[in-house]
């Protein structure tokens, strides 16, 4: 940056610290209320694990953004904050999410869960396109429950939102609907896994496989035994890499209906640097004491772009989108479910 000459001195240092300030002065307070309320959404979800601090999140921030609307709207003192936590953050969140992921331990688990995994993901994304068509939702909505609810939830939700840019009130809605499926997942699942007489690892599996949010998987686990919950975990995180070859297959989609999207632009950066993240840490190059810490940083980072995208959402679009998508995702979890528990009997899982 070249400087500027007053009075025989160079000042270029000077203009740089002061569109600095500038800088901190406009964005500063929304950065710090989603900071504030990822941290409250943090402390509660961890009181209430079926629940999860990234819907929370979405939830504070929605209220915030109904009792304040002027504040943090376009024109509000919290909103430029705000808008750069939604669109700069979530990338860091997903990096850090691939670094709890070793690849080495993703192909072991993945090798024994595989059939199972995968074939649950093929049904989950064939009923999503077909149901999708039968009720005639619009394709961002249906794109963002099909993602969130046979992928990674919020996770999914979020970096899909990052490639196909839908409007907000559609990833509330999207986000809203994951919620609903998650209480019942974890009230549904426990005790019809005793009744079936399910194994600690065959319940891991099925939770790992079918229930949509890390923090839903886990309290379901924890409910049904310590070991399915550690299995539940780990075959949830070998599901979430699989947002890599979606975000990919999204792109792929957009850049065919849209000629002029060009790959820079259009697939986010992050998707990239998370598959790298899992190898480095695949090389051991990431201590296991920080593993713990990077992903409690990724999930507060994740309720922090949620606040974010719920203090913009304004409650009457919301209504206007109707039970359709509610009715979507219901499907889509039954689907899960059910074809879930159909491959595990089929390869001799107990």
């Amino acid at each position: 940056m070249s400087s500027v000459r007053i009075g025989g001195y160079r000042h270029g240092g000077s203009v740089v610290i002061v569109r600095k300030m500038m800088w901190l002065r406009r964005n500063l307070p929304g950065i710090l209320l989603a900071a504030a309320v990822a941290t409250v959404a943090t402390v509660l979800g961890r009181a209430v694990p079926m629940v999860g601090a990234p819907i929370i999140a979405l939830f504070v921030g929605a209220a915030l953004g109904a009792l304040a609307r002027g504040t943090v709207t376009e024109t509000g003192v919290f909103a430029p904050g705000l808008a750069l936590t939604r669109q700069r953050v979530l990338g860091a969140a997903i990096v850090l999410l691939g670094l709890g992921l070793p690849i080495g331990s993703v192909l072991t688990v993945g090798r024994r869960t595989a059939v199972v995994l995968v074939g649950t993901l093929v049904v989950g994304a064939v009923a999503a396109v077909v149901v999708g068509r039968m009720l005639a939702l619009d394709r961002d909505s249906a794109t963002l429950v099909a993602v969130g609810t046979t992928i990674c939830g919020a996770s999914a939700i979020a970096a899909a939102t990052a490639v196909i840019k839908p409007d907000r009130e559609r990833v509330g809605y999207a986000l809203g609907t994951i919620f609903v499926f998650n209480i019942v997942a974890v009230l549904v699942y426990p005790p019809l896994g005793r009744l079936l007489g399910m194994s600690q690892e065959a319940f891991g599996l099925w939770a790992g496989t079918a229930i949509n949010d890390t923090s839903s998987v886990l309290a379901a686990g924890v409910i049904f035994g310590p070991a399915a919950a550690h299995f539940a975990v780990i075959v949830k995180l070998v599901r979430s890499l699989t947002i890599v070859p979606m975000c990919l297959g999204l792109y792929l989609t957009r850049r065919r209906q849209d000629t002029e999207a060009s790959l820079r632009q259009s697939f986010p950066l992050f998707v990239a640097l998370f598959a790298v993240a899992s190898i480095v840490a695949g090389f051991g190059l990431v201590p296991a004491s920080w593993t713990a810490p990077l992903a409690q940083l990724s999930a507060w980072l994740i309720a922090a772009v949620l606040a974010a995208l719920g203090a913009a959402l304004t409650w009457h679009q919301l209504r206007t989108t109707g039970a359709r998508p509610l009715l979507f995702g219901g499907v889509l979890a039954v689907t899960l479910a059910v074809s879930s528990l159909a491959l595990q009997t089929a390869t001799g899982w107990r």
